[in-house]
């Protein structure tokens, strides 16, 4: 039975480290920049520097996740949402997820280094850095944090594209406007549907003095519209053709749609907040779909 239970005790410890990493978004990542990779080539790029993309972009935002949590262990444990993560529930220290959330960023910036170059690394260590240093401490300060956390949210972009060994011109600067833009009505409904969690830990994700949500509403709606239109600038830069253009505006008008219909009766509902969610969690995964399939069809 000892040796059982040790076995069992040692597999939950590595279930509680794979959770750290949070699998599913460093997953996505991972996938974004590889996407993005093969849009600026046209589809054709060689597999050593896509494997060395994937593989660095995935530890690296596994070690910021993990990191992250380190920072806000105390925090997590305030809010329901987050209560039974890893360091609050007790199955790890803080001590072991810093060393560990480390170690996982350094090794995937150094496969970036050596598979792509000193430029992904640098810029999957500067989106490391500002999630944790500057987005982080800002969320118990200021509404601006939803902002700032964009940045980092569409470096992956910028990651993918520069991996290439393509320079980081306008071409790239809309791909990664567009994964900026998408992110605000993306957050904004999320933490109206989650705000009573994020006023226990003292998170400012949201407009103060704003009961009724008719700021939020009205930011979704304008970052809606904004998105509608940078959207669009892929193709006119000569990175994408007619197919992503033409389901990328139906995908932004849906967004745009919903967000204006989220107001009832001069406030904004859970329902109508949930249902802007659900369009912007639809939305990045069918514009990546939509890049490929154009890159791969030219």
């Amino acid at each position: 039975m000892g040796g059982k239970d040790e076995w069992l005790e040692r597999a939950s410890r590595w279930a509680a480290y794979y959770e750290l990493t949070k699998p599913g978004i460093a997953g996505y990542v991972m996938v974004t920049a590889g996407v993005l990779y093969l849009v600026a080539l046209g589809g054709k790029g060689d597999w050593l520097p896509l494997l060395s993309t994937l593989l660095g972009t995935g530890l690296a935002t596994g070690g910021a996740l993990a990191l992250n949590q380190f920072v806000e262990w105390e925090l997590d444990a305030l809010m329901e949402r987050t209560r039974r993560r890893p360091i609050p529930s007790g199955r790890l220290g803080p001590r072991q997820a810093f060393l560990f959330g480390n170690l996982l960023a350094l090794a995937g910036i150094a496969v970036l280094l050596v598979g792509t170059g000193w430029l992904p690394a640098a810029l999957t260590a500067l989106a490391a850095l500002t999630y944790n240093l500057l987005y982080t401490p800002l969320k118990k300060v200021s509404s601006l944090s939803t902002l700032v956390g964009a940045f980092p949210g569409a470096m992956p972009t910028l990651i993918g594209w520069s991996a290439s060994g393509r320079e980081l011109g306008l071409e790239a600067g809309a791909l990664f406007a567009v994964a900026y833009l998408w992110q605000i009505p993306h957050v904004l409904s999320l933490g109206w549907l989650l705000r009573k969690d994020y006023e226990r830990a003292g998170f400012y994700l949201l407009p103060p003095s704003d009961p009724e949500g008719r700021r939020v509403a009205l930011y979704m709606v304008l970052f809606s519209a904004a998105l509608w239109v940078v959207s669009a600038t892929p193709t006119w830069l000569g990175v994408t053709g007619n197919l992503y253009l033409a389901g990328i505006l139906v995908l932004g008008v849906a967004v745009l749609v919903l967000s204006l219909a989220s107001l009832h009766e001069g406030r904004l509902t859970s329902r109508g907040a949930r249902r802007v969610f659900l369009a912007s969690l639809a939305y990045h995964p069918l514009f990546l779909l939509l890049l490929l399939a154009d890159s791969l069809r030219w």
